[in-house]
Formats: C-alpha cells, sequence, structure tokens
C-alpha cells in the first residue's frame, strides 16, 4: 500500500492547489482511494475465480448482483441501492441475467411497471461460488492477523457512520 509522502518532503509552494491538510483530512482522502480500489480488487478476485471454473459467462459486476440479491424478492432499484456496480447499468444487467436463466423476473400485480426478481436455481449456484470465495478469503485473513488491529468490527462501524454521513449530504441536497 502506498502511503502518503511524508511532510517535509512536500511543495510548500503558496500556488498549490491544495492546501497544506490536518492528518485526518489525509486519512479521511486516503480511505476513499482505498475503497475504490479494493472494489476493483474485488472484482478482479471475481473475474479470477470464474475463469478458474471456466464459468466465463458471467461479468464480475452480474457475479455480485446475483451475490447481492440473496434469497430476497427485491426490486430493480432496491437491488441497486444494496450494493456498488461501478460503472454498469443494473437494468440491463437483470435483462441479461433474466435472458442467461440466472434470474427470475414478474411484473408487480399492483405496479405493472414494477419488476420484481429472484434467484433461479442457477443464480443461487453462482451466489454460493462467490459466498464460498468470501468465505475462503475470510479465513486467510483471520490465519493471518491482519483483521485483528484494528478490529474489524471497529473499521465497519466507521464505514458506516461515513456511509451515513454521506447519505444525509445526498438527502439535503433536494
Amino acid at each position: 500500500m502506498l502511503s502518503p509522502a511524508p511532510r517535509e518532503t512536500r511543495s510548500t509552494n503558496t500556488l498549490s492547489l491544495i492546501p497544506d491538510l490536518s492528518e485526518t483530512t489525509e486519512a479521511y482522502l486516503e480511505a476513499l482511494q482505498l475503497l475504490e480500489r479494493m472494489y476493483r480488487l474485488m472484482l478482479d478476485l471475481l473475474k479470477d475465480e470464474f475463469e478458474r471454473l471456466n464459468r466465463n459467462d458471467l461479468t464480475p459486476v452480474q457475479a455480485m448482483i446475483l451475490y447481492n440479491l440473496g434469497e430476497a424478492e427485491v426490486s430493480a432499484g432496491e437491488l441497486r441501492s444494496r450494493g456498488m456496480y461501478q460503472g454498469s447499468n443494473v437494468s440491463y444487467n437483470l435483462k441479461k441475467l433474466v435472458t442467461m436463466g440466472y434470474v427470475h423476473h414478474e411484473r408487480s400485480d399492483l405496479d405493472r411497471r414494477s419488476v420484481r426478481v429472484r434467484l433461479s436455481d442457477q443464480g443461487i449456484e453462482v451466489r454460493q461460488i462467490v459466498h464460498n470465495l468470501f468465505l475462503r478469503h475470510a479465513k486467510g485473513l483471520a490465519m493471518s492477523g491482519v483483521l485483528e488491529d484494528p478490529p474489524l468490527e471497529l473499521v465497519n462501524m466507521q464505514t458506516r457512520r461515513i456511509e451515513r454521513f454521506w447519505g444525509e449530504q445526498i438527502r439535503y441536497i433536494y
């Protein structure tokens, strides 16, 4: 992991576009970059796993949609709010997943514009593959001690606080 350059090696140019930042602000900016990189790496891990299993019909984003759909029956909008599908169109991917037989869809009786989706047996199989991959990673990380300092529960708590803050910022815009 790259760490920020020590303060003494930074430019002291007063015309710099980025003012001198506090350590907390720098840590926040680094966390933003780490989140994006981790998400991209997670997609790469999924891609590698599916290639290893000779399952080349799904993209990593589609596999994550199936994973996040889980055992629920939800609308496309609900599904979109459950996960991060960077650079993808959830409706397009759902249509592809229905066509490939991974997802069942059904129009709502109350609102014909609304479509409810749920996993097919094929989709459940893919979800299990992703789940098993994540379990293997969790076991490896636990054995290595990476998740102990700070405890992952505290990291998750802090991340949920940032998520809540961002959600409040979005609500205040409108």
